[in-house]
């Protein structure tokens, strides 16, 4: 994956990679290329076969045209999204740039397929087509070279569109962060770096900026479908206050020290809250496994011979559930450092039955 702001993407979460893996490009690249080549096609002498952008540090893909459509006063072309190989839901959808002349800078118009902002805290504003400050700047830059090249005044309308982007959208957090209608265009570097991390801990930066612009005083941070909704429907909390926090505790606890919310809940399963409670910040299974020797010390019973944190529980009892709970909301104090947050924590097995809760 790659570090994006909304992010559009589904993330697997598997273990690293030991190949050499591929990598890939935004949706705002793909965009970019496609805004380019149509320009060419609008002010120029026709559509290419190719076209090469320069990306904000300084890669120059080169990308293939896969649509091309011209009429009166306009010329639009599509390129096919290649995310390489990370696991990116937009993989293969087809972005679409639509430009013509207009009468004053550059104008972004959302076509079909791409989201529009309903919600404050994003880096657009609310009722602007959802795409993202990077690729916006890119595309006017690329206007402007084109400007230049055909002297012409630097003035377009952009509409940019993705066939079927609406029902992609269904699949990433787009609805929960108020993106309605479609996907996001994407990209702060333009290229896509598979199984990164850093795109599904923004979308939780993102998420924390959309509950604490709609005065949101209460947000949960699941690790999984069932717990998120356990959580969610014991505190009958709004969607836009369910973080994504998947494995990723440290980094939302992280942004949540520096831009507070009232009161925090943390909910999982007894193993990845086992984990968070021995001051595991990343919680895959990759990354760290569960301290039997320590668990082992909260009971009186004897868990050393347990496979899992759940098994351990059900030869102890749910007071190692509750044991556990109640230090996981320390180490969570202890890594909000200060900052005025109420932490509440829920523990459940794989049933969604909540063993262990501290508020």
């Amino acid at each position: 994956m790659a570090c994006l702001d909304f992010v559009t993407i589904s993330i697997p979460m598997t273990r690293k990679p030991t190949k050499q893996l591929r990598r890939g490009w935004t949706t705002g690249a793909c965009a970019t290329a496609a805004t380019k080549a149509a320009l060419m096609a609008l002010w120029g002498d026709g559509f290419p076969e190719t076209v090469q952008i320069i990306l904000p540090k300084g890669e120059t893909p080169e990308f293939r045209l896969a649509h091309t459509a011209q009429g009166d006063g306009w010329a639009e072309v599509g390129i096919v999204k290649d995310a390489g190989d990370d696991p990116d839901v937009t993989h293969g959808a087809l972005i679409v740039a639509r430009v013509r002349d207009c009468a004053q800078g550059v104008r972004f118009v959302a076509g079909e397929g791409v989201g529009t902002v309903t919600k404050a805290g994003l880096p657009i504003g609310v009722n602007e087509p959802a795409i993202n400050p990077v690729p916006r700047l890119m595309m006017t830059r690329v206007t402007d070279e084109m400007a230049a090249l055909y002297d012409r005044p630097a003035r377009a309308e952009i509409t940019l569109s993705i066939p079927g982007g609406e029902k992609i959208a269904l699949k990433t957090w787009n609805p929960r962060l108020g993106i309605v209608g479609g996907l996001s265009v994407l990209g702060t570097t333009g290229i896509v770096r598979p199984f990164s991390c850093s795109a599904w801990i923004a979308s939780i930066h993102r998420g924390v900026d959309v509950a604490r612009a709609d005065g949101q005083r209460h947000v949960a941070g699941c690790t999984g479908a069932t717990s998120e909704r356990v959580v969610q429907a014991l505190y009958g909390l709004p969607d836009h206050a369910m973080l994504d926090m998947g494995d990723f505790s440290g980094g939302m606890l992280k942004y949540l020290r520096k831009h507070p919310i009232e009161r925090v809940t943390i909910g999982g399963g007894i193993g990845k809250i086992t984990k968070l409670a021995q001051g595991a910040v990343d919680l895959h299974s990759s990354r760290c496994q569960v301290d039997f020797a320590a668990l082992n010390e909260m009971t009186q019973a004897d868990v050393l011979r347990a496979n899992t944190a759940l098994e351990a529980v059900e030869i102890a009892g749910n007071e190692l559930a509750q044991a556990v709970a109640v230090q996981a909301q320390a180490r969570v104090l202890e890594q909000l450092r200060g900052a005025v947050t109420q932490v509440d924590i829920v523990v459940i097995d794989r049933a969604g039955v909540i063993l262990g809760r501290v508020e």
